[in-house]
Parts: structure tokens; C-alpha cells; sequence
């Protein structure tokens, strides 16, 4: 037995190892997982996780709407909680708890990030991709997708467009083409050269080791790579054989060896996944310790295995951005062109949830149409 609690005479709480037990016959219960709820008009609720090392909460409350306002609190002030509080966030239906949750999450955006939106410049600069994930618009074998691959004077055209709009960092975006990758060393290296102060931003996919630190020394400091999803047969049913999630995962952590600030991320809504799913996402990048996660709804593309699948949820994606913004506050999250796309005013919406990035595309507008990720994909 691990602890002996008792609260008021007539409430007899016991802890045995990761069972919790209650005795009192008109008390309603709820064990899920390894959280205890109570729903009395003054009730007691016990969270109990792993992750927090063994932390209790005992709460007095006086109905399950302050419950639900003190997991917030709690998510605010520890960056924790058991998996069934979080799944009590991301599926309630109670609108007034999901708007408080965003607020919240825009305050501690605000009080650690401040108020500057973050502008990042977005160059796409190829659609060209030796892998053949189900979702993806440009994936190997989608037929009628015309490829393209932007030069290297089309890309210091395209960055002299972002620095002359004020914007300090460009983010070059493209399929997974390790060839082509490597072809970008010299570009990169004269981005460094004109715009020392800059921040430069890749988003290649998965790279052998040694091209990560060439490009790396050739002055690139940052890079995205998703995970997509934490789960392994998740990320099966996603991916083409051959594409395995650890390998995706040792990928991330030599990036942050080489001294990359590396961002995470994932589809909100993607076939088959569940809400156990995007906690098993969130208890990842609690590993993994992102600087940067981007995430946004699952859009289906025509001509792809998943083009007749429902989209994600918007209201899904701004909760998570609201919930890793209260367990990662000095995060950089952007709210997404996918959240864009299927929500009008996604962006300044997301803003308000808790994200601090904006991506504009400054993709030439004879290309832009081609890097089509999504069905009906803004050009924000």
C-alpha cells in the first residue's frame, strides 16, 4: 500500500499501487486510466501519472466545470498531465472549457513569447519526392502532378523578396530528394553570405547523417522534420513499406546532436488515428524536446489512397495547439497554411489559441500551384 487518505469522515480513499479505490456506495466513479474522478456536488478528484512522478492532486470541488478549469491550471503550472486529462481536453464537449483552455494558452504565449507574430518566409523550392506516402499531394507515383525544382537564382530571387519584406528568416521547403539536397550546399551557403543574421530554415525530409552537418556548415541552422505520428503501426498505415518511424525518430535526434534547433510535428485527424494517439504524440515531443512544432489538420489530396477520407478536425488542431503551448510555452508554433485552408481565418484563429508563427509563401507564383500538399491549399 502506498497511502492511506482520508478526507471527511464518511469518504475512505485507499491507494494501492496504481488502484485507487472509493467507499462510499452513492458516490459515482469514475476510474479511467490513472485518473480518479468524483462527481459530487462537492467532489474530490486524484490525478495520478507516471510522468509526473507519482504527483496527487487532492481537489474539493463544487462541480465539474471548476474540475475542469483546475486541469487547465494545472496544465498551465506543472506542463503535465495524466493521459486521461488530456483526453478529457481534446474531446470535451463543453465549448466554454475549450475557449478557456485557448485563452490561457494565448496568455502564456504572450507572457513568454510576447506579442510578436513571428513572419517566416516560405520557398518551396521542390516538388520532386522519392517517397510515396498515401496522404501526400506530391508523393512519388500521383500521376498529373507536374514536377519542378526551383533554380538557384529563382531562390536567391525568392529570399531578397522575404528579406526586402522585413522578414528574418527563410524556410526552404521540399521533397525528400537527397540528391537534390545535396545540390543545395552552395545556395545555402550564399543565402549565409548575403544575409549573415539570417535564419535559414530546411525542410528536406530524411538525410543521411553527413548531409544534415554539410548543410549545417554550409549555414543552415534550423529544420523541420514531422514525425507524422508517435505510433509505429500508425505510421505504417501512413507510410509506404520501407518507411519505418524509427527511422524517422533517430533522424530528429542527430539533428539536435549537430546543434539544429529541430521542429516536430504531425497531422491532426489522419486516417485511423485516435485522440490516444495524439497523446502518445504529445508524450513524444515531451521527450524529444522540440524548438519548433508544427501541426496542422489532415487535408485529403485527389489522386492519393486517402483521397475520399474525411478532413481533420479544426477545433481538434487548435486545441492541441493550446495544450502544447501550456507544456512547451518557449516553443515556436506556427498556426499552419493547412489550418488556413480549412478554416477560414485559420491563422489569426490559431494565433489566439496559443501559436506565435505565421508562414507566408513566397514560392513564384508560375510553381506555387504545383507544390499542391492538400486539396485547395492557400497561397497565404
Amino acid at each position: 500500500m502506498t497511502g492511506l487518505v482520508i478526507l471527511r469522515s464518511e469518504v475512505l480513499v485507499i491507494l494501492r499501487s496504481e488502484v485507487l479505490v472509493i467507499l462510499r456506495s452513492e458516490v459515482l466513479v469514475i476510474l479511467r486510466s490513472k485518473v480518479l474522478v468524483i462527481l459530487r456536488s462537492e467532489g474530490l478528484v486524484i490525478l495520478r501519472s507516471e510522468a509526473t512522478k507519482d504527483l496527487l492532486y487532492f481537489v474539493f470541488l463544487r462541480k465539474m466545470r471548476k474540475f475542469r478549469v483546475i486541469m487547465i491550471e494545472t496544465l498551465k503550472d506543472t506542463r503535465n498531465l495524466p493521459d486521461s486529462a488530456l483526453e478529457e481536453l481534446l474531446e470535451s464537449h463543453d465549448a466554454t472549457l475549450a475557449q478557456r483552455l485557448k485563452d490561457t494558452a494565448r496568455e502564456v504565449c504572450l507572457k513568454v513569447k510576447g506579442p510578436e507574430v513571428l513572419i517566416r518566409g516560405l520557398i518551396e523550392w521542390s516538388n520532386v519526392c522519392r517517397n510515396d506516402c498515401l496522404y501526400c499531394g506530391i508523393r512519388r507515383s500521383r500521376l498529373g502532378v507536374p514536377r519542378y525544382s526551383l533554380t538557384a537564382e529563382q531562390i536567391q530571387e525568392c529570399c531578397e523578396r522575404v528579406w526586402n519584406d522585413g522578414i528574418p528568416t527563410f524556410v526552404l521547403q521540399g521533397g525528400e530528394n537527397p540528391a537534390a539536397a545535396e545540390g543545395l550546399i552552395p545556395t545555402i551557403k550564399e543565402i549565409r553570405r548575403r544575409y549573415p543574421s539570417a535564419a535559414i530554415t530546411l525542410s528536406l525530409g530524411e538525410l543521411p547523417f553527413e548531409l544534415y552537418a554539410a548543410l549545417k556548415e554550409a549555414g543552415a541552422n534550423r529544420y523541420l522534420l514531422r514525425h507524422e505520428t508517435a505510433n509505429p503501426e500508425h505510421y505504417a498505415s501512413l507510410h509506404p513499406a520501407g518507411m519505418r518511424l524509427d527511422c524517422r525518430l533517430a533522424c530528429i535526434r542527430e539533428l539536435k546532436f549537430l546543434g539544429y534547433e529541430t521542429g516536430m510535428g504531425m497531422m491532426v485527424g489522419s486516417p485511423g488515428q485516435t485522440t490516444l494517439n495524439l497523446i502518445e504524440d504529445l508524450r513524444l515531443m515531451q521527450e524529444m524536446a522540440p524548438h519548433m512544432i508544427g501541426i496542422g489538420p489532415f487535408i485529403p489530396q485527389d489522386g492519393t489512397p486517402f483521397e475520399n477520407c474525411p478532413s481533420g478536425s479544426a477545433e481538434t488542431t487548435l486545441r492541441l495547439i493550446a495544450i502544447m503551448r501550456l507544456m512547451f510555452p518557449e516553443a515556436n508554433i506556427p498556426a499552419t497554411t493547412a489550418l488556413a485552408t480549412l478554416l477560414p481565418g485559420g491563422k489569426q484563429i490559431g494565433i489566439q489559441a496559443g501559436a506565435n508563427v505565421i508562414m507566408n509563401v513566397y514560392t513564384p507564383i508560375t510553381e506555387r500551384r504545383k507544390y499542391s500538399l492538400y486539396k485547395g491549399k492557400t497561397d497565404v
